[in-house]
């Protein structure tokens, strides 16, 4: 890359908040060293192009555990607290009806019901070795960064006795990094290399607002070819497999399988349906404190990080009753007869995973302070950037992550099944999306349209008498979780301008929406450097992958190839913000195709006269359009033809990012995925497979409760067990790499590698162990023994990844820290 003069641009003032700098696609090249560039060398040059992108990932997983409701934490918290018994009382005295306490008991005494998502786990603590003691010890501070400051007020929390004896109760998430800080202290004379590495990635084991969460253990760095994104996928892959040998360690070394809890982790996208059930059943305070997320890992001060946990949960459930408002206004409801929401909203408790892109350039440049890019520019390419990677979105929806749902008759409330649609969308969206979704779902009755009444017992004949079955949906997910909140008029969310994000926040708040101490919600976002230590965007789309290599390691790639185009579009002067008005009418028109793509419609509409010349040209591009017979000044267009459309501005004009990124494989597998979507995408296979299990041969064809447990129970087991064989299969391959000492170039790193196999094979010991692993019957010994053969792998790749940066230390940037400073989602 051309070297920068830095005499070339003016030193300029900070710009104020609200102020957008004055766009220069010249300059910004002239800063990148890329000024006079051939079309061919940009292609090279450009961020997130061949070997400038570094990548990492977020995961958030589904806990459980599996016992009697005798010895499992969460219905034995239930039947002991104050708001269970002060029901019976009140059911006694006959000042509450006797259904309240028959529904919770029928929770609870479900016949054959044994699995308790998101439960807490119970030992007895002389389990915990030093290590570990010392470790949770830390954790109960008020404040980790003042080790001599007081422990939580909440420990009565987590401690108790029972017949004398002292017992920890914590849930999964936290479990996890007690496992592996209980793993290396338990080995006698651990190495030095294995301790360090521990050390360092217990604080990648925390939490979302109740699921466990982890994110990368390192950063790798996307090298041009069709294994391009899998790198990041290979990592994600090696992270959930530890994940898995750390639970089977907790399982058995601390007792609670035998003490009739045996807890998992595992991808699914969903609240529980159990979970939802419960949530109809109790108070929102209630659920509150069963489910959300002490904060014992991740934060310095976890109490007050549990109090934001706290806030998100009562914002987002005010927020979902608000949006009933917004439905009558928009015409959705017409008379007073709602179903109006629980107080307590479950979708916090969804579960995806976010993929983080890093620019080594960009990163480098913001570092130095390189004049002509700092913070002002970056944040005016940055959300230029995301509104045009916005329209590239309905690609990924389905073809490489889904999260297929059943929706009955009965639960086609629109203040229901729309979620948080009436915060996303403006008016004329959301009545045409919810038009066509009636449509869809057949909910008509001699021709006139029909929705449910709302109780049951009128419902649910309905349904059998006209055979309304209801719909399904090829990713519930994004449509139950407020992804994207659409900006205001006087408050656009991606205008460029700093501070633009708090001014949203703020109207939203004023609406009822939002509230300004959340973390705004974006499909696509931006990572600024002065917050995450690099530059770079965050893909929060990706429900759940039928395979991470090749799902996530495809999406991971085509992740890359879009943003690395649009920031072509923007340095060649192809697209500005003025393409993309800042209007919330124009970033609703966008956002409706993704919305309905997760929905499975067919079709969607644009104006003719749309404001939007980017979409403009997509619509160009697109077959099978013809103007509206029914809304008139529209054009409506077919969701296949519009990712075919994509697909050949993504030929046309990334072609030279294409060669230079070595993606043609990539384009080659979209084009399956989108062709034959049954057979290639990750929708058709998921679906396939949940069908098998609750075997039928359409979703339809069975009732939406009975399809949901299916996919629930093939998550839970037959998805876990084959990501866990994929991942084996990369961790085969590292542990050739360890035989062949490829890695093991200095004396600590032989010694760690000795100490453990004695100079045996590590590739052979996990070939022995395999089966017993993928069973759940390795011995304790054996697992701890797997756990500290991948700290080493883990710490070779890390190093690698130093090597790397080190070819090109443009913008060596800490392995996502950001997740550290999250909230919510």
């Amino acid at each position: 890359m051309d070297a920068v003069n830095p005499d070339l641009f003016p030193r300029a003032e900070p710009l104020p908040t609200g102020v957008r700098p004055s766009f220069s696609p010249e300059l910004i090249r002239m800063a990148l060293g890329i000024g006079g560039a051939s079309p061919h060398r940009l292609a090279e040059c450009l961020p997130f192009s061949a070997n400038d992108a570094t990548a990492g990932t977020e995961n958030e997983l589904q806990a459980v555990v599996l016992g009697d409701k005798k010895d499992v934490d969460l219905p034995i918290m239930i039947e002991k607290s104050n708001y269970y018994r002060n029901i019976l009382k009140r059911v006694e005295a006959g000042e509450t009806p006797r259904k309240v306490v028959a529904d919770l008991e029928k929770y609870l005494n479900q016949a054959g019901e044994k699995t308790w998502e998101n439960s807490w786990v119970r030992f007895p603590l002389h389990f915990l070795s030093p290590f570990a003691h010392r470790v949770l010890e830390h954790d109960f501070l008020q404040d980790k960064a003042n080790p001599a400051g007081p422990r939580r007020e909440d420990l009565h929390k987590f401690l108790f006795s029972r017949n004398g004896e002292e017992f920890l109760r914590i849930p999964v998430s936290y479990l996890l990094k007690l496992a592996l800080a209980d793993a290396v202290g338990s080995e006698e004379h651990c190495h030095p290399l294995l301790e360090e590495t521990a050390g360092r990635l217990l604080g990648h084991f925390l939490s979302d607002n109740t699921s466990p969460e982890t994110f990368s253990f390192h950063p790798v760095v996307l090298r041009p070819g069709f294994q391009m994104g899998k790198a990041a996928a290979r990592e994600t892959a090696l992270r959930f497999l530890f994940t898995q040998f750390l639970i089977l360690y907790a399982n058995q070394h601390f007792h609670l399988a035998a003490s009739g809890q045996r807890a998992m982790v595992y991808f699914a996208p969903h609240p529980p349906i159990r979970q939802q059930q419960l949530n109809e059943i109790i108070s929102d305070s209630f659920y509150r404190e069963l489910f959300m997320s002490p904060c014992l890992s991740g934060w310095d001060q976890g109490e007050k990080k549990h109090q934001y946990m706290n806030l998100c949960h009562r914002v987002l459930s005010r927020s979902q009753l608000n949006a009933i408002s917004k439905l009558k206004e928009a015409g959705i409801i017409v008379n007073d007869l709602v179903t109006l929401p629980k107080l307590s909203n479950t979708s916090l408790a969804n579960n995806g995973t976010h993929v983080s892109l890093g620019s080594r350039t960009l990163t480098r440049l913001l570092r130095d302070g390189v004049p002509g890019f700092g913070p002002a520019e970056e944040k005016n390419v940055g959300d230029l950037v995301i509104k045009i990677f916005e329209h590239f979105l309905p690609l990924f929806v389905g073809s490489y992550s889904a999260a297929p749902y059943r929706l009955d008759f009965w639960d086609f409330h629109p203040e229901k099944a729309l979620g948080f649609l009436a915060h996303e969308l403006d008016y004329t969206h959301l009545r045409m999306i919810w038009r066509r979704w009636r449509k869809k779902a057949q909910m008509k009755v001699f021709g006139n349209p029909l929705t449910p009444f709302g109780p049951r017992w009128i419902d649910r004949p309905l349904s059998w008498l006209f055979q309304l079955r209801g719909d399904f949906v090829p990713d519930f997910r994004l449509i139950d979780y407020p992804v994207a909140l659409l900006s205001t008029d006087q408050s656009p969310a991606l205008d460029g301008t700093l501070g633009n994000h708090q001014r949203l926040k703020e109207d939203l708040y004023a609406l009822g929406v939002f509230d300004p101490r959340m973390s705004l919600y974006l499909l696509y976002r931006n990572r600024l450097f002065a917050q995450s230590g690099f530059s770079g965007f965050e893909g929060r789309h990706y429900s759940l992958f039928y395979r991470l290599l090749d799902d996530l390691g495809e999406a991971t790639s085509l992740q890359a190839l879009i943003t690395a185009l649009a920031f072509q579009y923007i340095l060649k002067g192809e697209v500005s913000h003025a393409d993309i008005p800042d209007d919330p009418t124009v970033e609703s028109e966008r956002r409706q195709v993704f919305f309905g793509a997760a929905i499975g419609i067919p079709t969607f509409y644009i104006r003719r006269n749309t404001d939007n010349r980017f979409l403009k040209r997509i619509l160009q591009k697109m077959e099978r359009t013809r103007f509206s017979r029914r809304y008139s000044g529209y054009i409506r267009g077919h969701q296949k033809e519009y990712g075919k459309a994509l697909m050949r501005i993504l030929e046309e004009d990334g072609a030279e990012l294409i060669e230079a990124m070595g993606l043609n494989q990539t384009l080659k597998d979209l084009a399956r995925r989108l062709e034959e979507p049954r057979e290639c995408s990750a929708l058709g296979r998921l679906t396939r497979e949940i069908l098998e299990q609750a075997g039928v041969s359409s979703p339809l064809k069975v009732s939406g409760e009975d399809f949901n447990r299916a996919a629930e129970q093939y998550y839970r087991e037959d998805l876990r067990r084959a990501h866990m064989e994929e991942a084996l299969g990369v961790l085969q391959e590292e542990f050739r790499k360890l035989d062949s000492h490829i890695l093991c170039e200095d004396c600590l790193y032989q010694g760690a590698h000795k100490s453990l196999l004695g100079g045996r094979s590590a590739a052979e010991y996990l070939i022995r162990v395999k089966k017993d692993l993928l069973e759940g019957n390795l011995p304790v010994d054996r697992v701890r023994k797997l756990i500290l053969l991948t700290l080493l792998t883990i710490h070779g790749n890390k190093k690698q990844f130093e090597l790397d940066q080190m070819e090109d230390p443009a913008a060596l940037h800490p392995a996502f820290p950001a997740p550290l400073a999250e909230a919510c989602g």
